[in-house]
């Protein structure tokens, strides 16, 4: 499916069925002879057509390769390099950990010490001196390897010593692990090869700070841009899923669209976390009596409904809340009669704002007779 919402496209269509049907024929007029299923050059046809279809399929796919809506991989970093536009790199998480230790005589924790668990490895990034005595001494450490492996660690959960050091009794990571971001995926770095021209404007366009802004970090999904005043600039950024951006994320922002090269002198950009409103789901639903013999299968689908609405709904800055949308996904899920009762009705936001559910009450009302 094209990106963009643009129309689909196709450089070669051809069908292997269709392809032998029109070389059996051509071959039979000009032979005089007619082909059964089993006449062994029908199968040598047979096998031509297969061959011309998958050829045509590799042009077709190397046709759409050179588009960016369609392309993807190694493909889309090609066009991102025609554009002087790379795909944000991964980064790894990182995390503090705790040193216990009991000395007596000065000593030293070299930067990159490790800390294991399974095996995954993360090293200090501080050489620390400590002195004589006794206590705990915390140091920032990072995962050796980049991507969002290393997220998700609870305060606690590492704490095998890979480097012995002197002196250390104990040692535990005191915050869970997080920053983990995997290679940009193929949208979101498409949608920046797509903007990329105004990053070359110095008038400071709305698709130019949209540009630098998702440049910052790869977990920006939506960026919100808007002038509420003669040389204000509010920069509102969105994280996948929804999630609000930290004041990490904020100042990367920051730091990315206030560079000299970007900034327009006459502009005072602003970054901020985006308004999250609040609403409440309180929805009943049926099942069709068809559908009877299967009612777990149909109530765990439509609880992953919805969990998807709930995603959806705070996916996108401005989006406003869409009962409807609701409803829709219960009835694709199998629900038969569904009922709405919050949202009531559609309630706009504004490009700043984000849905955020609150109170989530779903009722099974029972089943239904067709």
């Amino acid at each position: 499916m094209a990106r963009f919402n643009l129309p689909d496209i196709d450089f070669v269509e051809v069908d292997a069925e269709e392809l032998e049907n029109l070389a059996v024929s051509k071959f039979e007029n000009l032979q005089g002879v007619t082909l059964t299923d089993a006449d062994p050059r029908r199968k040598f046809i047979q096998s031509i057509a297969f061959l011309g279809a998958m050829l045509a399929n590799n042009i077709d796919y190397t046709g759409k390769q050179n588009l960016l809506a369609y392309a993807s991989d190694n493909y889309l970093d090609h066009l991102g390099a025609k554009k002087n536009v790379p795909r944000l790199e991964p980064v790894a998480a990182t995390t503090i950990f705790a040193f216990e230790y009991e000395s007596p005589e000065d000593f030293t924790i070299a930067i990159g010490s490790r800390i294991s668990i399974d095996d995954l490895y993360f090293y200090t990034t501080e050489e620390k001196t400590v002195s004589a005595g006794g206590g705990t001494v915390e140091i920032p450490a990072v995962c050796e390897e980049a991507g969002t492996v290393g997220n998700g660690f609870l305060p606690g959960q590492i704490k095998d010593l890979v480097d012995p050091l002197p002196w250390i009794s104990n040692v535990y990571n005191t915050v869970k692990t997080d920053g983990g971001i995997d290679w940009e995926d193929d949208d979101s770095y498409a949608d920046r090869i797509r903007r990329s021209n105004s990053q070359y404007s110095t008038a400071g366009p709305e698709d130019a700070y949209i540009y630098h802004a998702k440049s910052a970090n790869s977990l920006i999904i939506d960026v919100s841009v808007s002038s509420p005043s003669e040389g204000t600039v509010i920069i509102v950024p969105l994280l996948e899923d929804g999630s609000e951006p930290d004041e990490d994320v904020l100042n990367q922002v920051y730091e990315k669209v206030s560079n000299r090269t970007v900034r327009p002198l006459t502009d005072k950009v602003i970054v901020q976390k985006p308004e999250e409103i609040l609403y409440d789901i309180n929805v009943t639903y049926y099942v069709s009596s068809e559908k009877s013999n299967l009612l777990p299968d149909v109530q765990a689908a439509v609880s992953q409904a919805i969990t998807d609405y709930q995603i959806w709904q705070r996916s996108k800055l401005g989006r406003g809340i869409d009962s409807s949308e609701l409803i829709s996904l219960i009835q694709a899920a199998g629900g038969k009669r569904v009922t709405v009762t919050n949202p009531s009705s559609f309630i706009p936001l504004s490009k700043t704002q984000v849905a955020k559910s609150n109170l989530v009450t779903v009722t099974f009302g029972g089943i239904l007779d067709d």
